[in-house]
Parts: structure tokens; C-alpha cells; sequence
């Protein structure tokens, strides 16, 4: 039996063909710059994707351990996407001005991969224009979300998720719910408790998305100010107004909701 190809670093990651994928369109310096970092924030978003896949199948096994591990790692990529965005920001508006007019009505808004991870963490009502052609989407809005992933990890751990809520037609957008917010209270009850552990994990990738969102949204300010974004979009406007929109709005308001622990419940260690 012939001996298999050796397997070779640039081999097994395809480097010819990946660093072919790289062509400015004009002569400017940072047109690379900008090309690169584009495509590293589609890779990572891919991933985010097949990490949020698997989030959801261990939530739903009752994972703890797992879906805390992923969700994490899920944070993690977020904060590096974020990070790029440093490097980004050392280029100048003449610079970005450089190159821009090539980009046609190419926008990152066009983001298939960043429309479907909002779909999967929840965000429901795109424009029928997003949804028309993209399978990925359509699919994504009609199958449960993240966040419904976690009612049924905690109903399965013995919370009270109202029937209501775990039942519910998941390709309608999610509303807060009372019900929920009980349920999500008791688990944070017991803080070092794996439920607890688990919905902190995912308030992290939340807040990784707003943190995303608000780092573009002066990363766009400060390169092209006030002006119509690429393709057309509102640009600065149009991130402003999602800025503070959560994915998981139901595990921001019960910090609200939370009481300070008595003298009795709170622990008390030797030492």
C-alpha cells in the first residue's frame, strides 16, 4: 500500500488559495489593510456560528459544564473581533478616503454570516430584502433561538419556565416575560451554581455583541463622520440606533429585580 501525501502546513490550511483571496482594487497602502481585516471578521463569524451550534445542543442535552465552556469561547472570539478593530483604527480618514469610492455598494451591513448570528441569539423582523435570498437566514429565524435553548436547560434543571414560554412559536420575536425573569431570578439565587454560571456565560456574548456594536459605531465616526455609509447605508446612524438593543433582554432586567442576600444565605467559609 502506497504511503499517504505528508500533510504540510500550508497544505492542510490551504494557504495558496486563502492568500489569494486577497485583491485591492487601487494602489492605496491600507486598501490590504482593510481587505484583511474584513475577511479575518468573516472568519471568526464562522466560527461564532459553529460554536453557537453547539452551545444550543448542549444547553438542550443539560451540558452545564459544556455550554459554559462554549458560551465562553463564544466571548472570547468577540473579544478579539472587537480587538481588530484597534488595528483598523489606524488609519486615517484620508487614508480610508483613499480607496473608498471602489467599494461600490459594497457595505459590512451586507454581512450574511452577522445577520444569521443575530438571528441565532434572537433578533427576529429583518427586511423581507435580507431574508428573500438567504436560506441560512430564513432558516436561522425559524428554528429556536439561543436564549430558547436556555429555558429549556433550566426547565430541564427543575426551574419554573412557564409552559407558555417553552412552547411558544419561536420565529415571533421574543418578549419579555415575567414568568421567565422568576425562573432566571431563582437560578441566579444560587450563585455558584452550574444555571447561574451559565446565564453569566451568556450575558457575556451578549454584552460582546453591544460592546462589537458600539466600538463600529466610533470606529465608522471617526473614519467617515456623519457622512452616508457605503452601499448606501445610515452608517454611524443606523449602529447607534441598535446599539443598545440586548439579545437576551430577560437576563439584563432581572438585575433589577435582585435583592441583595440575607445574613442567613450567605455563606460563611472557615479560615
Amino acid at each position: 500500500m502506497a504511503d499517504s501525501p505528508t500533510t504540510t502546513y500550508g497544505g492542510y490550511l490551504k494557504l495558496d488559495e486563502l492568500l489569494a483571496c486577497q485583491e485591492p482594487r487601487t494602489r492605496a497602502h491600507d486598501e490590504l489593510l482593510f481587505v484583511i481585516i474584513h475577511q479575518v471578521y468573516e472568519l471568526w463569524f464562522k466560527q461564532i456560528l459553529h460554536e453557537a451550534e453547539l452551545l444550543q445542543r448542549r444547553l438542550e442535552e443539560g451540558g452545564s459544564a459544556g455550554a459554559l465552556h462554549t458560551a465562553r469561547r463564544i466571548a472570547k472570539i468577540l473579544k478579539t473581533v472587537v480587538g481588530q478593530l484597534d488595528v483598523l483604527e489606524t488609519m486615517t480618514p484620508r487614508q480610508f478616503a483613499a480607496f473608498r469610492d471602489v467599494l461600490g455598494s459594497s457595505s459590512g451591513f451586507q454581512s450574511e454570516q452577522f445577520r444569521e448570528i443575530e438571528a441565532v441569539l434572537g433578533r427576529r423582523g429583518f427586511p423581507a430584502s435580507d431574508l428573500r435570498d438567504d436560506e441560512r437566514l430564513q432558516a436561522a429565524v425559524s428554528r429556536p433561538s439561543v436564549f430558547d435553548s436556555l429555558l429549556r436547560y433550566l426547565d430541564g434543571k427543575g426551574y419554573p419556565i412557564p409552559r407558555e414560554a417553552l412552547e411558544r412559536d419561536t420565529a415571533r420575536p421574543w418578549e419579555a416575560d415575567p414568568g421567565v425573569q422568576k425562573a432566571l431570578l431563582a437560578a441566579y439565587a444560587d450563585e455558584s451554581g452550574p444555571a447561574a454560571e451559565v446565564c453569566e456565560a451568556l450575558v457575556d456574548v451578549d454584552e460582546g455583541v453591544q460592546e462589537w456594536r458600539y466600538r463600529h459605531l466610533k470606529m465608522v465616526e471617526r473614519t467617515i463622520g456623519a457622512k452616508i455609509g457605503t452601499g448606501g447605508s445610515a452608517g454611524a446612524d443606523y449602529l447607534r440606533r441598535t446599539l443598545f438593543t440586548p439579545s437576551f433582554p430577560d437576563l439584563w432586567e432581572v438585575r433589577s429585580q435582585t435583592e441583595a442576600a440575607s445574613a442567613e444565605e450567605v455563606p460563611v467559609h472557615d479560615g
